[in-house]
């Protein structure tokens, strides 16, 4: 008996020290973009409930009343997406679940629906076992310290407290309509579609017929086992079955989407890639006919072609930081009519006719019918994309670091690293060197530890010449940097 009493006692005590231990909030999750990390690992329903309430106390900061959510084709979805609605009840705001969607449909909810507040369940193009949130707090792409700040909030349990309530909305026709309604083609077109098992397989076959396509579907079946090839249209890679099928088939363009829908990638009949920053010399051409002398931002990792090419055309180019979160923001405080990223994020903000065409937020469904409006006005769409301008260059590159070397490295080269022979050193975002006849970027990733490189010429000399000044200068300051050129 008294042993039994004891081993009772034990376990009483136990129990109560385990509930007055805190939850553990990764640090490492809360990125500078969005939040990020391995499911049932980092990344917990507990944790993602926690996170809703930091997320609704902060909406109710913000006198907001109501949150959209939703979640891709990721097998830990439809569990992590059911904390999330719980923490934000938790706080006494309504939840619109919006089920298993796009990010860009959130993006669209939040505006379609008034509730100017979204949270998307995604881990994008990251690996199977990874999940996280995109956010949107009363018109905010949340990012950098707001987003600490949620974590901040946890930590310092200021959250609010309240009986919230849930409901359901199918916003895929609501939003299909819409660009139905904006996009009009001069022509019927037969495109290839590679989703990668994405969630954008869901939607983009409807989208694209809707629009008068006929529509070839490449592993538009949701699994998010990803078992064809991975969901990211910004390796090549990834693009060679979509390049197969143009090349045996009669489709004439082929589009290719990322895990949540709001990356698009493009191919030509003839096995080209057509990279978003080349994307984006078609689509602000187009645009300032539109929206003269309007404003245009690229990231430092685009095409040196997009200044003169806006400036000719009487618009204004930006140069910006890379992320969704930042260029969204910069969208905001200069009123641009059209941005874009290198890894294929493009945020159309135009008007034609006086009427606002979409949003501002990166949507690469919307971005594909937009492509297709401007081609089938030509005959030869393949010909149309291969005429943008062009030069010698290399895709994304990476040298892998420890966490918070590479931010570290990148500025201390801000500081000491001199480039011979370069005409502009631009500083916002790592260092983009910009010589007479081509370019080099290194900059440090916000979303793991490696330092993005990017490097585009006039000819094959000088892109040798460019990278070997860089591979001189980061090996100096770091000898064991294993480069990638």
């Amino acid at each position: 008996m008294i042993g039994w009493l004891s081993d009772y006692y034990v376990f009483f005590t136990l129990t109560k020290i385990l509930k007055v231990i805190p939850m553990q909030i990764p640090a490492e999750i809360f990125k500078a973009y969005d939040i990020r990390g391995i499911v049932s690992k980092t990344l917990t329903p507990e944790i993602v409930e926690a996170i809703g309430q930091a997320l609704g106390s902060e909406a109710t900061a913000r006198r907001q009343t109501q949150i959209c959510i939703g979640y891709d084709g990721r097998l830990s979805g439809p569990e992590l997406a059911a904390a999330l609605s719980r923490g934000i009840r938790k706080t006494g705001i309504h939840v619109i679940n919006l089920g298993m969607v796009a990010t860009p449909m959130v993006y669209f909810a939040a505006y379609h629906l008034g509730t100017n507040c979204g949270v998307m369940v995604t881990g994008s193009h990251n690996p199977p076992d990874y999940n996280g949130l995109k956010m949107v707090l009363a018109g905010e792409t949340l990012s950098g310290a707001t987003i600490q700040g949620l974590r901040q909030r946890i930590l310092d349990k200021q959250l609010f407290e309240g009986q919230g309530s849930e409901s359901s909305y199918d916003i895929a026709a609501d939003y299909i309509a819409k660009i139905k309604a904006d996009v009009q083609l001069n022509r019927q077109m037969k495109i290839a579609v590679d989703c990668g098992n994405g969630v954008a397989g869901a939607y983009a076959k409807k989208l694209y017929e809707a629009l008068g396509c006929e529509v070839e579907e490449l592993y538009c079946e949701v699994d998010g086992h990803f078992p064809n090839h991975h969901p990211d249209p910004s390796v090549p890679e990834n693009l060679a079955d979509l390049i197969a099928a143009l090349k045996n088939g009669d489709a004439e363009i082929g589009l290719a989407f990322d895990g949540d829908g709001d990356r698009l990638g493009v191919v030509t009949k003839d096995g080209n890639i057509i990279y978003p920053d080349r994307q984006l010399l078609l689509f602000a051409a187009e645009v300032l006919k539109q929206n003269p002398a309007a404003t245009i931002i690229y990231d430092v990792k685009s095409t040196r072609h997009l200044a003169p090419w806006i400036q000719a055309r009487g618009g204004q180019p930006v140069i910006w930081k890379t992320g969704h979160s930042l260029v969204k923001a910069k969208i905001k405080e200069t009123g641009a009519a059209l941005a874009g990223e290198m890894s294929g994020h493009v945020f159309f903000n135009d008007s034609r006719d006086g009427r606002k065409r979409w949003y501002g937020f990166d949507d690469g469904l919307y971005a594909g019918a937009r492509l297709l409006e401007i081609l089938s006005q030509v005959d030869d769409a393949s010909a149309a994309l291969n005429s943008l301008p062009d030069s010698v260059s290399t895709p994304e590159q990476h040298i892998q670091m420890q966490e918070g070397e590479p931010h570290k490295l990148i500025a201390a080269l801000q500081k000491s690293a001199t480039f011979e022979g370069a005409n502009e050193v631009i500083t916002i975002d790592g260092l983009r060197v910009e010589y007479a006849d081509g370019f080099g970027l290194m900059r440090p990733s916000n979303t793991t530890p490696v330092i993005v490189l990017r490097f585009e010429a006039d000819n094959v000399d000088a892109l040798q010449r460019i990278q070997a000044q860089f591979r001189t200068i980061i090996l100096a300051a770091a000898p064991a940097a294993v480069l990638p050129f």
